[in-house]
């Protein structure tokens, strides 16, 4: 075991961090255990919740202390937790052997295809590709690849444990776990919706919309699959406002449900929030050969990586005080630095004016002994704070030069609150990487773009092709943005300062009706129901991950 990596990890972040509130583990035990005689496993034990409601949901079955032997086997790496994990089992009469303080991996591995179960339940750690030690993953991913799948470096470890522990369930055997929400919509994952939804005969996911987790912006969702059943198979979707209401699930019902079909490989489980004929108007859009992604129109792109913002993004303030006027460049940082759909020298000026720091030092790409003074002194502040040491910086050349500054022809959103936006570029500003920049590769007027983009299909698409880790915000990476289905104006009457005017008034309900009448119902022939639709589906989506901000 490498247990000098491990000491130098954080027990909360080498297991991805937060044990599962009790009426979770109470509500998965219930569930999942049915018989007096099952065998369970929990390959990530953590400090023992999982067990201990285990070990009480069996003795609810009728299993008295002395016959609770054998049936709970726990896995936990983190010593510490592991004699916690113990300390709960050893109350109800278990011996240490239940809890066993190892790696889940090599703990499969070495049983060379004996360690079979009827159950599995837990909370498997969320730990990011880098984080998780390397001896570990090596193993996992082996396992994964001898089962036909295909682990990456974007891969979280929580997917090995799921699918791994899932390869050893018994004949009609049980996988209850919590996992995180990002199983609908990330890439990574897509592969993994493939497996559950060949390997599992039904599948029901209970979601949240509030998060469950105190002290973590991450939406979970309860995962219950069920093998070879033969009544009500598919997937089903159950979303509860909060933890109160689980008792409140009435499983059978659940199962009598209509179910949903997707294409897995293809198409997000974010689709499952949404009623058949709202996913059927979505595909029909897809397959409208009029409707080009974002793709055919422009080129996205991160914004420049400065190493170290306290050092290089300066205010008014911080300019005047190291004399800097003239050395610097304009630059975005944040969204709500952009308050219509075109970014104009007058709104460059009002952010200066409000002293955010929207000017990046950037002096001549010189050695130190050549540049002006002024520049020279403030890298020396720099270098007596240490900022030169970041990696970043330190790669550089010249560590006091910003790469890749180039100025787009627009901004699109990287994170999206309330609503995605793509905003042209008229002050020759550039962007840090919280904002993608944007290179348009037609002839198409621009402001038809920026117009283009602000219609009811598009944000529909865009809450299906983003992501939401549970804070409220959708992320976007450029290749996302790339995607979303783009329907251009064309010949038209809209004024585009009057829609820039009311996006700056915050009125996007007035825009959509403007645009979606000339846009998707003029020129697309879209019907005002499938409009209605559409423009649903992103309220829907959008108040749904909007309604989990604390």
């Amino acid at each position: 075991m490498a247990t000098e990596i491990i000491e130098n990890l954080d027990s909360k972040k080498l297991r991805g961090g937060y044990y599962t509130p009790q009426a979770i583990t109470d509500f998965i035990c219930k569930w999942a255990i049915t018989k007096p005689t099952q065998k369970v496993l929990e390959p990530s034990c953590g400090d023992g919740n999982f067990i201990e409601s285990a070990i009480l949901r069996f003795k609810e079955l009728g299993v008295k202390n002395n016959k609770l032997f054998g049936l709970i086997k726990g896995i936990e790496l983190i010593e510490g937790e592991a004699e916690k994990s113990k300390d709960r089992a050893a109350k109800y009469g278990l011996n240490s052997t239940t809890i066993l303080n190892a790696d889940f991996f090599n703990y499969i591995s070495n049983a060379n295809g004996d360690a079979h179960f009827d159950v599995v339940i837990g909370n498997p750690p969320f730990i990011r590709y880098q984080n998780f030690p390397e001896e570990h993953r090596e193993v996992a991913f082996k396992m994964m690849e001898e089962m036909n799948l295909h682990p990456n470096k974007l891969t979280n470890i929580w997917v090995p444990f799921l699918v791994i522990s899932a390869s050893k369930l018994n004949r009609f055997g049980k996988l209850a776990m919590v996992i995180p929400a990002e199983l609908f919509q990330v890439k990574y994952a897509a592969e993994t919706r493939v497996f559950l939804s060949k390997f599992f005969s039904r599948i029901t996911i209970v979601t949240f919309k509030k998060l469950v987790f105190a002290d973590i912006q991450q939406e979970i969702v309860l995962l219950l699959c069920e093998k070879d059943v033969t009544a009500n198979i598919g997937i089903r979707v159950l979303e509860m406002n909060n933890l109160s209401e689980l008792n409140s699930i009435e499983i059978d019902k659940v199962h009598k449900a209509d179910v949903k079909v997707l294409e897995h490989s293809t198409e997000k489980w974010t689709k499952y929030f949404l009623d058949e004929n709202e996913i059927q108007l979505l595909r029909t859009i897809k397959n409208d050969t009029r409707i080009k992604p974002c793709s055919d129109i422009m080129e996205v792109d991160v914004g420049i990586v400065t190493g170290r913002n306290e050092f290089f993004m300066l205010s008014k303030e911080l300019v005047s005080k190291w004399e800097l006027k003239g050395y610097t460049t304009k630059v975005v940082s944040k969204s709500n630095h952009f308050k219509g759909i075109v970014y104009t020298d007058s709104d460059f000026e009002t952010n200066v004016e409000e002293n955010y720091p929207v000017q990046l030092f950037f002096p001549e790409n010189k050695e130190y002994s050549s540049l002006p003074e002024v520049c020279r002194e403030y890298i020396s502040y720099g270098e007596e704070m240490y900022f030169q040491t970041g990696y970043k910086c330190k790669i550089r050349k010249n560590w006091f030069i910003t790469p890749s500054l180039w100025t787009p022809d627009a901004f699109v959103l990287r994170q999206v609150g309330d609503y995605p936006k793509l905003i042209l570029n008229k002050t020759k500003a550039s962007s840090t990487d919280t904002i993608h920049r944007v290179r348009f590769k037609t002839k198409v007027n621009p402001e038809n773009i920026a117009l283009s983009y602000l219609n009811s299909l598009t944000f529909a698409f865009s809450e299906i092709l983003g992501r939401s880790y549970g804070g409220g915000v959708l992320t976007f990476e450029p290749t996302e943005i790339e995607e979303i289905p783009l329907p251009l104006l064309t010949q038209h009457n809209i004024d585009f300062k009057k829609i820039d005017t009311l996006i700056r008034q915050r009125k996007i309900e007035e825009v959509l009706d403007i645009i979606d009448k000339e846009l998707l119902i003029k020129q697309f022939k879209f019907s005002i129901s499938e409009v209605q639709i559409l423009r649903g589906i992103w309220k829907k989506l959008s108040g749904r991950r909007n309604g989990r901000k604390n």
